[in-house]
């Protein structure tokens, strides 16, 4: 099995605070791989080191076979792209959807012109948005809406790995349906690797191909999902298993 990302031995500290400690992960090409724990875990701090918004504080980063340093490329951060648990933080409320997203396909080179804001369309039609949402605001959207226009303006990078934090946990049910489902399809069409971030056992069993299992700073296990929910291999991912509710979806 082909691996898009290794983590060895990574560390990282928020000032004096530890909050990542030794991870150790391998990540397959071409499988979407959830991260599940409680909060403040370090889900999002790991997530956060792997983009480069943080800098670990020891430890190797591997991507596609290539250590990654201090200073990314901008093909690197074109390659690692992230949907955040609250869309308004990515979308700038000044700009036009249509402009947020050839913004990035500028910015990375992958389309300009009509080019860039046929494909745009295209995105957003994939969303499931309407059809002028182009020249709307982000503030006219829902909020399941708008984090399908977060999602899109990741995608409109063409990333190869995709992290996505909790983006349905601010969505009611049947939202978070669609937005799985997209994201499933999505991942299958585009043939990418995404690392789903959740706290929700129930989501993660409905999307994930594998699940790691994260408990203050550490990746106490990773299985298959099918594994994991049968048999998970720690005390600390049976205590998931028995305590958080689960999604019927």
């Amino acid at each position: 099995m082909e691996t898009i990302l290794q983590m060895a031995a990574v560390n990282a500290d928020y000032g004096e605070t530890p909050v990542l400690k030794d991870i150790n992960l391998t990540i397959p090409k071409h499988k979407i791989i959830g991260l599940v724990g409680e909060s403040g875990s370090g889900k999002s701090t790991m997530a956060r080191v792997i983009t480069g918004l943080l800098q670990p504080s020891s430890g190797e980063i591997c991507f596609e076979g290539e250590r990654l340093s201090v200073r990314r490329s901008r093909e690197t951060r074109r390659k690692i792209q992230m949907v955040f648990q609250n869309p308004d933080g990515s979308l700038n409320p000044r700009h036009t959807i249509g402009r947020t997203l050839t913004d990035v396909m500028k910015f990375h080179g992958r389309a300009r012109g009509a080019r860039a804001n046929e494909q745009a369309a295209e995105l957003l039609r994939q969303m499931e948005l309407p059809g002028d949402s182009l020249q709307r605001y982000p503030a006219s959207f829902s909020g399941g809406q708008k984090q399908r226009i977060a999602l899109a303006r990741a995608l409109a990078a063409e990333p190869d790995f995709l992290i996505a934090d909790e983006p349905t946990s601010a969505l009611d049910v049947s939202v978070q349906l669609m937005m799985l489902d997209l994201i499933k399809d999505l991942q299958r069409k585009r043939d990418l690797t995404v690392l789903f971030i959740s706290h929700d056992l129930g989501v993660i069993h409905y999307i994930c191909d594998e699940v790691a299992v994260m408990h203050r700073g550490r990746i106490l296990e990773m299985d298959t999902t099918e594994n994991f929910f049968r048999n998970p291999k720690t005390e600390y991912g049976k205590q998931l298993l028995d305590s958080v509710p689960v999604l019927n979806i």
